[in-house]
Formats: structure tokens, sequence, C-alpha cells
């Protein structure tokens, strides 16, 4: 699995106007239904449910919210870049600022887990976080995003 299997170039945007992890959702929410055509509240909706069992603020200013949907036959991603990092509840405390989105098949469990595992590795790189942080062109996120080689799990 590649990043380019779950993520597409219109599914990344850099947010200014989120201020809050709700307001986040929100904002992803009409990136889903924009890219996808999911329905914007369904998708919120998903993501507060699996924010409630646990924060996916993973550290190191990074988010990776997932969530199951009834509707939708792959797992889709989407990747924001919060311009103004926002409070969410990680691990260590810190902001967050660059956030991955998961969003998978009510009954994808091996996919959803590979995905979840290539996000995973991904953004735990330095160097692409420092060059997803030092862009704020969607197009050139997008670039770093699938050109990134992560470390293939042993």
């Amino acid at each position: 699995m590649q990043v380019t299997d779950i993520l597409t170039q219109s599914g990344v945007k850099v947010l200014s106007s989120s201020t809050s992890k709700k307001r986040l959702f929100q904002d992803i929410g009409e990136l889903a239904a924009q890219c996808y055509g999911l329905g914007s509240s369904e998708v919120v909706e998903a993501l507060l449910e699996r924010e409630s069992l646990g924060p996916t603020g993973v550290g190191l200013g990074i988010a990776l919210p997932h969530a199951r949907l009834a509707n939708i036959s792959k797992v889709l991603g989407l990747f924001v870049r919060i311009e103004k990092p926002i409070d969410f509840d990680s691990v260590d405390r810190q902001p967050v600022d660059l956030v991955f989105v998961l969003l998978a098949p009510e009954n994808a469990g091996v996919e959803h887990l590979k995905a979840l595992a290539l996000v995973s590795r991904t953004m735990r790189d330095a160097s692409t976080c420092a060059k997803l942080r030092a862009n704020s062109d969607p197009s050139t996120l997008f670039t770093v995003l699938t050109e990134a080689r992560a470390p293939q799990a042993a």
C-alpha cells in the first residue's frame, strides 16, 4: 500500500481558521464532502465518536484521527496542515499542526490497519514533517507525502 492509494491531491489542505478540535473536524467533514462526496456531518460525528474513546494526537505536533463509515468501499485519506497549532489532548500535551485523517469502511479490518501503519510510519519521519511544516502549497504537501519513503515494517 502506498500513500497515493488512500490520498488524492484534492484531499490536502492548509487551514487557518481551525481554532479547536471540534472546528477542525467540521473543516475535515467539509473537505471529505468536497473530495469524496461524503456527508460532512456523518464524517464529523464518526471522528468525534472515535476521539471520545481516546485522543488520536500521537505527539510531536501530529494527529492521526480515524473513523469507520458505512457508506464507503475503500480506505480514504485527508491531510490538513494547521497554520496555528491547536490543542488535541496529545500524549505529549503539544499542540497539533499536522493531521492525517483516515476514513475506512466499517468492515475494513486489515486494510484499515495497513493504512494506519503506513500513515504512522510516514508521519514519524522527521524530515517529512519538517518539509510539511515548511510549505503552505497543497500540491507541494501532496508531493511531500506521496514521495516520502517510509521505512518498511520488519
